[in-house]
């Protein structure tokens, strides 16, 4: 293509093995891609650059002084691929887990006999920021809590797939996988003659199916559905455009609805219209200021009232953070197993953590500072990660005086090798190995709805060496292909 390509040995790489031969499935890809010279290749980048733009495929990234500056999502052009029967077996993994968490979110706003059980530790819960004592004894339409789930899954170096965390309050770029694919047929209308690829454009219309599940009135013919976003300076405000647009229904802010005897209603040019299903993109604090933060100008007062009442579906159901708190999320396995018996095979192991609040594991990650990864519990986007042989001295002494001082906050994980691809690098025109993650997108809504979107959004660490893929972080992404 541009330059050889060097696998690093350090790290499973996606394209070639541990003897530098191609992975079978990855012949045409490869066959294809070397008959562009540089110029070609550089000219086919600026070509998926101004299609980006045009098309405003774009996130806000914010400064120190909170200034959003507007980018170009950066798009690797060269695919990640994952067969039919590997994606299968991580299909039903996500499943399982996604399931799992429904029934411990059900459990922990009910009769919490996970607690009881010794399963969780009930200090865990009710210290946890996203845990809302609101939602006890209520069950949401369908009894579904997470309808939307990102599960975020890593490649060691064994070549094993774990899961690094749960995204479950509104987990973000499902838009991009979609755009990924979109202009990698633009730019590359050949690439795809060889293989026959899942298909991932038929994600809105699925989720929009499975909001309309979720309505309060099971009978209701055509529910309304509407997405709830805080408005165009939010990071992910294209997604919530796209959604919206995407699924024919429409985008919202606080101020466009109202509540009206514990019903909610949308303002329209024809009059007002009573809302069923409301996919909101704001934060449990922000939703309603009568029942959260009385200063929030981005929910609808009286909201979380007629939620109560039955007359208003919110996906996700508030609460659901405590599911994705980083210390839940240690007890995934014994949660798996206490809801669908001790001997059932989980499908996705956790990578191993360690809960700062812990006695035993806090002395360790103190003994170990410098070979861990420490992370907040209840942050995402990359934001608040320490990784510790980046380090130097000083600042591992520093991050050990923030740990003693709040525990509860921050749990530490080893340093995971996380599986590389050759990554096009603009500013040298050459072709690299960068560290990748996968994104899912698991969809759950009423009558046993239930959908993985086949490839979900491969995320990419476009600085070398980084192990941080989030796209506030630097990284961009790659359009994921599930083939036979």
């Amino acid at each position: 293509m541009i330059t050889p390509y060097i696998p690093d040995k350090k790290a499973y790489d996606e394209v070639f093995n541990s003897e530098g031969k191609i992975r079978p499935h990855y012949h045409a890809i490869l066959e294809h891609f070397v008959k562009y010279t540089p110029e070609k290749f550089r000219g086919l980048i600026d070509d998926v650059k101004l299609i980006l733009n045009n098309e405003g495929v774009t996130f806000a990234v914010y400064s120190d002084t909170m200034k959003a500056t507007e980018r170009i999502f950066p798009f690797d052009i060269i695919p990640r691929l994952i067969t039919r029967s590997k994606w299968d077996k991580l299909e039903k993994g996500v499943l399982q887990r996604n399931e799992a968490i429904n029934l411990f979110l059900h459990d922990l706003y009910h009769d919490q006999e996970t607690i009881k059980a010794g399963i969780v530790p009930e200090k865990m819960i009710t210290s946890s920021v996203h845990y809302l004592d609101k939602m006890k004894g209520f069950t949401p339409p369908g009894g579904v809590y997470n309808h939307i789930s990102g599960t975020d899954i890593i490649r060691h170096n064994d070549g094993e797939f774990y899961v690094l965390e749960d995204n479950i309050r509104s987990p973000s770029g499902v838009s991009y996988v979609i755009s990924n694919r979109r202009t990698l047929k633009k730019t590359f209308p050949g690439l795809f003659a060889s293989y026959k690829t899942a298909r991932v454009d038929n994600y809105s219309s699925d989720l929009l199916d499975m909001l309309q599940s979720v309505a309060p009135d099971p009978l209701e013919a055509d529910p309304k559905c509407v997405v709830l976003t805080p408005g165009i300076y939010n990071s992910a405000y294209y997604e919530h455009t796209w959604l919206a647009q995407s699924m024919g229904i429409r985008l919202v802010e606080g101020r466009d609805l109202s509540v009206k005897n514990d019903c909610v209603y949308m303002k329209t040019i024809n009059g007002i219209e009573k809302v069923d299903v409301i996919y909101r993109r704001i934060d449990d604090a922000f939703l309603d200021p009568e029942a959260f933060r009385e200063d929030s100008m981005l929910g609808v007062p009286g909201l979380f009232r007629a939620y109560l009442s039955g007359n208003v579906t919110l996906v996700n159901a508030p609460g659901t953070g405590v599911a994705d708190d980083k210390a839940v999320y240690t007890f995934m396995p014994e949660i798996i197993k206490f809801f669908f018996g001790s001997d059932v095979e989980i499908g996705l192991n956790n990578v191993p953590t360690y809960k700062c609040e812990e006695d035993d594991d806090f002395k360790y990650v103190l003994e170990n500072l410098n070979n861990l990864v420490v992370k907040p519990v209840d942050e995402s986007g990359g934001y608040g990660i320490s990784i510790g042989n980046q380090l130097t001295e000083e600042e591992l002494d520093t991050l050990a005086d923030t740990l003693k001082k709040a525990r509860r906050k921050y749990i530490a994980q080893p340093i995971m090798s996380l599986s590389m691809q050759p990554t096009y690098i603009e500013d040298t025109n050459t072709v690299e190995p960068r560290h990748v993650d996968l994104r899912t997108f698991c969809l759950k809504g009423g009558n046993g709805y239930e959908k993985v979107l086949a490839g979900g959004l491969t995320r990419v660490a476009l600085r070398k060496g980084n192990l941080i893929v989030n796209s506030s972080q630097g990284g961009g992404s790659k359009d994921t292909w599930v083939i036979e």
